[in-house]
C-alpha cells in the first residue's frame, strides 16, 4: 500500500506540474509540454499496476527446474532449496564426485600431476561424451582430469578411476564410502561417468554437499574454469559446456551433464566478495533452463546475503594456574567457522570471551578452560571450547623432587 501511495503522489505531481509565475506555456511549447505530459501520466499508470517484487523474494515458480539448491560454499547453510531431496539422475555430475577423489589422492600423495595413465579397454569402451581414447593410450594425469572436467569425458574418467583404486568397480565402492562421510543420505553410484544406469541416483541436496568437498581443493578452479583448451599436443581440442563461464561474473565452475533420465543440469560455483555459492539444477528441460535456472539462484544469493568468517579477534594470553608446577598455561581456540546472513544484518553481531582469572592444578593437555560464543541479537550463532595447550602437575613433595632430580642430571 505505501508503494502505491507512492505512485499515485508521482501521478498527480505529473498531472498538476509546477509552473512559473506566467502560468502554462502557450503555442508550440505548450503542446509539446501537454504531450510530454500525456506520455508521463501513461507511463506513470503502467507502473501503478506493476506489483513491486522484493529482491529477497524467490519462489518455486521463478525456478522452472524440478530440483534445485543454492549453497553457500563457506558455511554449508542452505540459501533456497525445491525439491531438493528427491531422487533424481544426475549424468556428468557424477563426475564431480570422481574428481574429489582423484583431487584427494593427489593431496595425499598416492598419485601425481605428472604420472602417466594408460587407457585399459574398458576406459577406451566408454560412449557419450569422450576424448576418444584408444586402448593402451597414454595421458598425464593432469590432462586426463582436464579432459574429465572440461569436456565431461566418460572414458577419461574410468581411466583415472582405474588408476587411482584399480578398477572402476572399487573405484565406485570409494564414492559410495565418501557419499556416506559427506552425509550424502539421497546418493548411489554406480559408476564414476554418470551414464544412465538404473539405481544411478542423487539429489539436490547431495549435489550441493560433493560440490562442496571438491572446491576445498582449490586447483580444481585451474580445471573449471578452463573455456577452450587442446589435448595430444594440439591435436584434439576441447570446450567447456558451462556457457556460464563465458556470461556469469564471478563464475568458477564446476560441472553440467545431460542424459536422457536426468535431462540437463549443472553445479555452479561463483565467488563475490568473499561469498562462495553453490546453485546446483537438476532435470532442467534444455541447457539454456538449466543456465537461466543457475544464474536466477547465484543472482539471489549474491543480492541478499553475506558470509562472516567468525574467529577470534584478539591472541590468547596463557592463563594463571594456581597451585601448578608452573605458573601459567598457554591455551587455544579452534574458532574458524563461518556465519551466513542477510545482507546488512551481520553488523550485530557480538563476541564473548568467556575466561576464569585463573585455574587450579592439576591441568590436562585439552582441558576446557573457558569458551568463546558469538550472538547476533539475543541467538547465539556458535560456541567454541577453550582448551589448555598442556599438562601442569600439581605442586607436591614429590613433584617437587622431580624436578630437583631431573635438574640435577642435566648438570
Amino acid at each position: 500500500m505505501k508503494d502505491y501511495d507512492k505512485k499515485l503522489r508521482w501521478l498527480n505531481c505529473i498531472v498538476k506540474p509546477p509552473f512559473s509565475k506566467g502560468g502554462a506555456p502557450k503555442g508550440a511549447e505548450g503542446r509539446n509540454r501537454k504531450t510530454q505530459r500525456i506520455v508521463a501520466i501513461t507511463v506513470a499508470i503502467m507502473m501503478m499496476f506493476i506489483p513491486t517484487v522484493s529482491v529477497g523474494a524467490l519462489g518455486e515458480s521463478d525456478i522452472a527446474s524440478p530440483a534445485a539448491v543454492l549453497m553457500d560454499a563457506n558455511s554449508g547453510k542452505i540459501l533456497y532449496e525445491k525439491n531438493a531431496h528427491e531422487p533424481r539422475a544426475c549424468a556428468s555430475i557424477t563426475k564431480v564426485m570422481t574428481l574429489t577423489l582423484v583431487m584427494e589422492a593427489v593431496d595425499s600423495g598416492k598419485i601425481h600431476m605428472d604420472d602417466v595413465v594408460t587407457a585399459s579397454a574398458h576406459a577406451a569402451s566408454m560412449g557419450g561424451s569422450d576424448i576418444w581414447l584408444e586402448e593402451g593410450e597414454q595421458m598425464s594425469v593432469d590432462d586426463m582430469i582436464k579432459a574429465t572436467a572440461v569436456a565431461s569425458a566418460n572414458d577419461a574418467a574410468v581411466a583415472l578411476a582405474e588408476f587411482v583404486c584399480g578398477s572402476e568397480e572399487d573405484f565406485v565402492a570409494a564414492m559410495n564410502q565418501k557419499a556416506t562421510d559427506l552425509g550424502m543420505t539421497d546418493t548411489t553410484f554406480k559408476n564414476c561417468n554418470g551414464l544412465d544406469e538404473e539405481g544411478h541416483i542423487t539429489s539436490a541436496y547431495d549435489v550441493a554437499l560433493m560440490s562442496r568437498e571438491l572446491i576445498k581443493h582449490e586447483k580444481i578452479y585451474d580445471y573449471t574454469s578452463i573455456w577452450i583448451d587442446e589435448l595430444r599436443g594440439g591435436e584434439t581440442q576441447i570446450v567447456n559446456t558451462n556457457k556460464l563461464l563465458k556470461s556469469y561474473d564471478g563464475i568458477t565452475g564446476l560441472k553440467t551433464g545431460t542424459t536422457g533420465d536426468a535431462g540437463s543440469c549443472i553445479s555452479a560455483t561463483a565467488q563475490r566478495n568473499g561469498l562462495s555459492l553453490i546453485a546446483v539444477v537438476l532435470g532442467a528441460d534444455s541447457g539454456k533452463g538449466r543456465f537461466k535456472d543457475a544464474a536466477t539462484l547465484l543472482d539471489y544469493g549474491f543480492a541478499n546475503f553475506e558470509t562472516r568468517e567468525l574467529s577470534l579477534e584478539e591472541e590468547l594470553s596463557p592463563i594463571t594456574v594456581e597451585g601448578g608446577m608452573q605458573n601459567t598455561v598457554s591455551i587455544s581456540c579452534d574458532d574458524s567457522t563461518y556465519l551466513t546472513v542477510p545482507k546488512g544484518e551481520g553488523g550485530g553481531l557480538q563476541q564473548n570471551l568467556e575466561l576464569p582469572e585463573s585455574i587450579t592444578a592439576p591441568v590436562a593437555k585439552g582441558d576446557v578452560v573457558g569458551s568463546l560464543r558469538f550472538t547476533l541479537g539475543e541467538e547465539e550463532i556458535a560456541s567454541f571450547d577453550i582448551t589448555a595447550d598442556e599438562a601442569v602437575e600439581e605442586k607436591s613433595f614429590g613433584s617437587i623432587l622431580k624436578l630437583l632430580f631431573q635438574s640435577m642430571v642435566k648438570l
